[in-house]
């Protein structure tokens, strides 16, 4: 036999076995067989008479022609194919097709009909039955009657093939040359070798048989017994896994049958089963009962898993398996699916498997909402679902051809996309004074910077639109889920569902619902839906007809052809986006003509259920009210006048006695009176007005506002409302809050018509509910965001209208005006709130009420010289340039200007207060939609009160570099920022909690403006004193102790930056003032960083020469500058280094000169580690320079060596020495 080469093998020893090869004459593995060339003409090797040589290694060079060629260039040479195709004129048409068509002359030449003559003809026979007796596998053994061979396996025609002719079936076995006996068997595999023949191993074949053999045996010898068994039992498995009929006797199972245990089966087959004689116990294994589930001793987090209802199922909670909870591949034991699974089996080809798995997730999206896993969950669930890919995976199954996985999809959308409960707050709030007015459901604005843009004209850089169109549907959806789904042409796919698929009702309201929610995201996406084609076409056709068929049942089986209140709420959603919205809605797609047609007939005459229509006139009316805002559609109040008069005068007696029939009779009555109060702002007539208004409004409370907030994710904002649901009375229809803001809006309206009868309502605001009321919104800092602004935003309304009474009763009334100052803090804490589209409530604040003498009690009862005696008990070694008293009374004198300055200054929201001043006076012609301004914020911010200082410094500090003179800034800056000074003052002196929102170093780095923006704007007089005052305001022991400078000021990226720009404005235009001084040395007190202190004298050491502010002159303890103990080594060097040099002198700057010698002194006296591990060299050095120093002698610089530029890092690392 030949053997295999080996990578040791030799050149001679591969030539040496290709002899043997040739010497035995076998048959080579691969014959090499040259292909003929058909392009030149030659023939096959089977056309020839003798083989031909092989040309592998022949080269030919053909030889060169006698004669020298002609110039003449030759035709073109042409393909087989196309010579093929080269026709003549004289060619005969026939002898063409005869040689092209061959098929049609091969089928129709020499034709020899068959010879039937001598065959003879007879009838079949004639049976019993119609068909042939169907034969069953249980009673095929009996009929045939033939035993069956061990593991032989026969068909029913076989075996009724055995039963006609025994003898084919009782054939001798001994006379089979393929079967042999066991003993014959037996005996070869032991005695002999089973080796035939040795053909392939060449001239010595017999004798390389015999070694294989020997060798055999040998190996045999020296192995165990038992690992003899076990090889021949994996030898008899493989065998009867390969066992076919004819290749391996059936006495080898039987003998070799005791070697091994036989398995059996747990049950006795039957023989009409199919496939059960061979046992498969990896199979099997899904037969075995579940182990119990146990309780796990690891901390590690567990995966969750969720029955089909959405409920999280405990690890350890023991469930039957029929509920069917256990049929996946990990972790069997356990019951429920997790979210991958469910992931897994939505994208299954089994219908219902997909089916289960959406509608599963649409039941965990439904309670996440709700936030039903915030205790037992570690995350957020629907921000894990939006990473994994929920909207593709929802996308796709939109898509799908089975109308049961498409509906799931469709649910599980509508669970992701619609809150029932926000719903259910914003139709409940649709009554209220201003509240068909919403928020735009917009994710928060996240400033995103392209690198590509950096650099370029703004008239170069792509706009907003167009980076959103080179985003990925992935990337807009993980920042906005509405608008990557608009990306994914979410609308067409609804579109189809609603147009060609016709599905089921609950399909058609999901749908309808995720498109009202689609139209709350912005006034774009109502308008994509608008022009979506077909789509608002057909849910006009179908879902809000002009007439229809009652339905025959009270849920019928199809809603196309009748009307749909969700449909109708649609439109009134969409309508709210603006008034050409509106307008389309309404002419386009035949809004008006459906308006009549559901508002013509009472709801009991529409041939619908009865709740549904109740539902359907309800938003019908709603629809109006919209369109009236805009002043649109008032002229079918002209010919639905009788139908309104009709029931406004049946709304105090509703049809319905009780339920939920008499709720939805409510919401009916309220959407008329919004409906009537619409149409008399559009016709101008105020005095009717307040008769529809009495009793529609309401207002939240604060503590349900700081309730733990749900699973909330930033690119799908929602209102939260699922908290309110805990104290229903807050927006429900028993809530007293609506008669307090119907109320105080009527008194407002009274007291503007008649001021005489403003005296007769103090007892309203004198009560004790409301003074409480008001005295619990002084110290409240609400946070803003979707969850809360819808509901505060009428809040600020009813806080408004109290206030504008109560500003009408403190000239009149004395009880009122005792609580003038608590108007007053309320006035300036609502003036903060305020929320984009509340722009006129803060002008009317700011015009009359922010600014109003009479609300600051104080100015009028001595408050002024109760300062000045303050000051006396402060018992200061140095006085300002004026007294405190005086400057009060000198800032409440120049009221009126300061509200001219700051009205002045807010000129540029002109804009958002007319459009405000509309909505809010019902000038409905002028409204332009209903959708409020996207919430970004407060309308104004929280500093309000600096806001002439920062925009003097971003109109001239940072463009000049703070070097213009005071003559040279703008015209009216001085007294701008002497106004703004003096309203400051006055609020840190009498309104403090006003400035409790914005943080001590944010004052800090707002009063530093008056130093950066002019070179000598703070060396005028009244800034001058204005500023020390407030900076004596600033650095009281409270004050100073609330102060942090490790915090980024609001608007800048660190203190250290804003005080960097203070030394070097410090060292150009400073003339050694003190207040400009104090301002430097503030941030240089001990229990602040290091790095300022560093930057003074190290990079700004020049400021040592002009910073002359004595002892008797620093406002602030000396104690703080110099206790503790500087542990700084870079910075004691810089002290001593100053001190040596004479850059720091006691006459030039006597505060860090004793700063600094006492930190020195402590350094080299103490006994501490880091001082001992000093050289001794510098360290006598330093305590013999030290005492010159303390003497008054040292005054030249000595040491020369000294570095020149020290590192600025602050090292507390003891062995570093000097």
């Amino acid at each position: 036999m030949l053997r295999r080469p080996k990578p040791t093998d030799s050149e001679s020893d591969l030539l040496r076995e290709q002899e043997r090869f040739l010497a035995s004459g076998g048959q080579s593995a691969v014959n090499v067989v040259r292909r003929p060339d058909k392009r030149r003409g030659e023939k096959t090797g089977d056309d020839s008479e003798e083989p031909q040589e092989n040309q592998r290694d022949v080269v030919t060079i053909a030889g060169l022609p006698d004669e020298i060629p002609s110039l003449t260039p030759a035709p073109p040479k042409k393909s087989r194919f196309k010579k093929e195709r080269v026709r003549f004129e004289n060619e005969d048409p026939e002898e063409l097709l005869d040689r092209h068509d061959t098929h049609i002359s091969a089928v129709l030449s020499r034709i020899v009909e068959r010879d039937t003559s001598a065959i003879p003809v007879s009838f079949p026979a004639f049976t019993s039955t119609a068909f042939p007796k169907v034969l069953h596998r249980s009673t095929a053994e009996k009929q045939v009657g033939v035993p069956a061979v061990p593991g032989g396996k026969k068909s029913i025609f076989a075996h009724q093939i055995a039963a006609r002719n025994p003898k084919l079936g009782r054939g001798d076995s001994k006379n089979d040359p393929k079967v042999s006996s066991p003993q014959a068997f037996g005996s070869s595999f032991v005695d002999g070798s089973t080796l035939v023949s040795g053909q392939g191993l060449g001239p010595d074949s017999a004798v390389e048989t015999l070694r294989i053999h020997q060798e055999n045996q040998a190996r045999l010898q020296g192995m165990p017994q038992s690992e003899i068994l076990e090889e021949q039992q994996k030898l008899l498995a493989q065998l009867v896994q390969q066992q076919t009929p004819g290749k391996l006797s059936l006495a080898l199972v039987a003998t070799y049958s005791s070697c091994s245990e036989k398995m059996e089966l747990p049950v006795k087959p039957q023989k009409e089963w199919l496939r059960m004689d061979k046992l498969e116990p990896e199979k099997l294994e899904w037969t075995r009962d579940l182990p119990a589930p146990r309780q796990r001793s690891t901390k590690k987090s567990m995966q969750a898993r969720f029955d089909f209802s959405g409920a999280v199922i405990h690890p350890t909670e023991d469930l039957p398996t029929h509920l069917g909870l256990h049929h996946h591949g990990e972790e069997p034991e356990l019951a429920g699916y997790s979210l991958q699974e469910l992931f897994l089996l939505s994208r299954s080809q089994l219908t219902q498997q997909r089916s289960l798995a959406l509608n599963t997730l649409a039941h965990i999206l439904s309670k996440a909402h709700v936030g039903e896993y915030s205790s037992s969950l570690k995350g957020n669930v629907l921000t894990s679902l939006l990473d994994a890919g929920l909207l593709f995976l929802l996308r796709f199954a939109l898509d799908d051809s089975v109308e049961g996985v498409m509906s799931a999809a469709v649910h599980a959308l509508r669970a992701l996309l619609v809150s029932p409960d926000d719903e259910e707050c914003l139709d409940n709030m649709f009554p209220w004074l201003l509240g068909m007015a919403a928020f735009p459901l917009l994710p928060s604005a996240q400033d995103e910077e392209d690198e590509d843009d950096e650099g370029l004209d703004e008239s170069m850089k792509e706009t907003a639109k167009e980076k959103e169109g080179r985003k990925s549907d992935h990337d807009v959806a993980r920042l906005d889920v509405v608008k990557g789904l608009l990306k994914m042409q979410l609308l067409q796919r609804l579109r189809y569902i609603l147009e060609v698929v016709r599905p089921a009702p609950h399909v058609v309201v999901d749908v309808l619902e995720i498109l009202i929610r689609i139209a709350r995201h912005s006034t774009s996406a109502a308008t994509q839906i608008l022009d979506c084609p077909r789509l608002m076409e057909t849910v006009m056709s179908e879902f809000v007809p002009c007439s229809w068929t009652p339905p025959t049942s009270p849920a019928p089986l199809s809603l196309y052809g009748l009307p749909v209140s969700t449909a109708v709420k649609l439109l009134r959603v969409l309508a709210s986006a603006g008034r050409h919205v509106c307008a389309r809605i309404l002419n386009s797609l035949g809004g008006r003509e459906r308006l009549s047609r559901l508002l013509a007939a009472e709801p009991s005459e529409l041939l619908l259920e009865t709740g549904e229509a109740v539902r359907c006139s309800t938003e019908a009316l709603r629809l109006w009210a919209v369109a009236a805002s805009y002043g649109q559609a008032c002229d079918l109040y002209t010919d639905l006048y009788s139908v309104l008069v009709k029931a406004l005068q049946a709304a105090h007696k509703p049809s319905a006695p009780s339920g939920p029939l008499l709720v939805l009779e409510l919401h009916r009555v309220k959407a008329l009176l919004v409906l009537l109060t619409q149409v008399t702002h559009t016709a101008g007539c105020h005095q009717e007005l307040q008769s529809g208004l009495l009793k529609s409004y309401s207002v939240i409370c604060n503590p349900v506002l700081s309730a733990p907030a749900l699973e909330v994710i930033p690119s799908l904002p929602g209102l939260g409302c699922f908290r309110l649901k805990t104290n229903p009375s807050l927006v429900g229809p028993g809530s007293p809050l609506p008669l307090y803001t119907a109320l105080f809006y009527l008194l407002d309206i009274l007291t503007t018509i008649h001021r005489g009868l403003t005296k007769k309502f103090s007892s309203v605001v004198l009560s004790g509910s409301v003074l409480a009321y008001l005295q619990s919104c002084v110290g409240a800092m609400p946070s803003v965001s979707q969850a809360s602004a819808w509901l505060l935003r009428h809040e600020h309304l009813l806080l408004y209208l109290l206030l504008r009474l109560a500003h009408r009763l403190v000239p009149v009334d004395s009880n009122v005006a005792k609580h003038a100052s608590l108007f007053h803090q309320v006035a300036l804490a609502l003036l903060s709130w305020l929320l984009p589209g509340s722009e006129y409530l803060a002008h009317q604040l700011l015009s009359t009420i922010i600014f109003n003498h009479e609300l600051l009690p104080e100015g009028g009862s001595g408050g002024p010289e109760a300062a000045m005696l303050a000051e006396l008990k402060l018992q200061e070694k140095s006085t300002p340039p004026s007294g405190l008293g005086p400057l009060l009374r000198d800032s409440l004198a120049h009221l009126p200007s300061i509200r001219g300055c700051y009205l002045t200054l807010l000129a540029h929201l002109e804009p958002a207060v007319l459009s405000s001043r509309d909505r809010h006076l019902g000038r409905n012609p002028w409204l332009s939609s209903q959708f409020l301004p996207e919430l970004s914020g407060p309308s104004l911010p929280s500093d309000w009160p600096f806001l002439p200082l920062i925009s003097l410094y971003d109109r001239t500090g940072v463009s000049e570099g703070g070097g213009l003179q005071a003559h040279s800034l703008p015209s009216g800056s001085l007294q701008s920022v002497t106004h703004c000074l003096q309203w400051l003052l006055l609020l840190e002196s009498w309104r403090e909690e006003a400035l409790k929102p914005v943080p001590p170093v944010a004052k800090l780095a707002r009063l530093a403006c008056v130093f950066l923006c002019s070179s000598d704007l703070f060396l005028e007089r009244p800034v001058q004193e204005l500023t020390w005052a407030l900076f004596r305001g600033l650095i009281r022991p409270v004050s100073l102790q609330a102060l942090n400078l490790g915090t980024p000021p609001p608007g800048l990226a660190s203190f250290h930056d804003l005080y960097s720009a203070l030394l070097a404005q410090y060292e150009a235009v400073s003339f050694g003032d003190t207040l400009f001084g104090c301002f430097v040395l503030l941030p240089l007190q001990r229990r602040y960083s290091a790095a300022m202190r560093l930057a003074v004298f190290g990079e700004h050491v020049g400021i040592l020469r002009s910073l002359g502010v004595s002892l008797e002159q620093l406002a602030i303890p000396l104690e703080n500058f110099t206790s503790p103990t500087e542990d700084s080594l870079p910075l004691l060097r810089l002290y001593f280094r100053a001190l040596v040099t004479g850059a720091l002198r006691r006459s030039w700057c006597p505060v860090l000169y004793v700063v600094a010698v006492a930190h020195l002194s402590a350094f080299m006296f103490s006994q501490d580690e880091a001082s001992q591990v000093c050289d001794k060299n510098v360290n006598l050095t330093m305590i013999f320079f030290f005492l010159f120093i303390l003497a008054g002698f040292c005054n030249v610089k000595m040491i020369q060596n000294m570095p020149q530029n020290p590192p600025r890092s602050t090292s507390k690392n003891a062995n570093r020495s000097f």
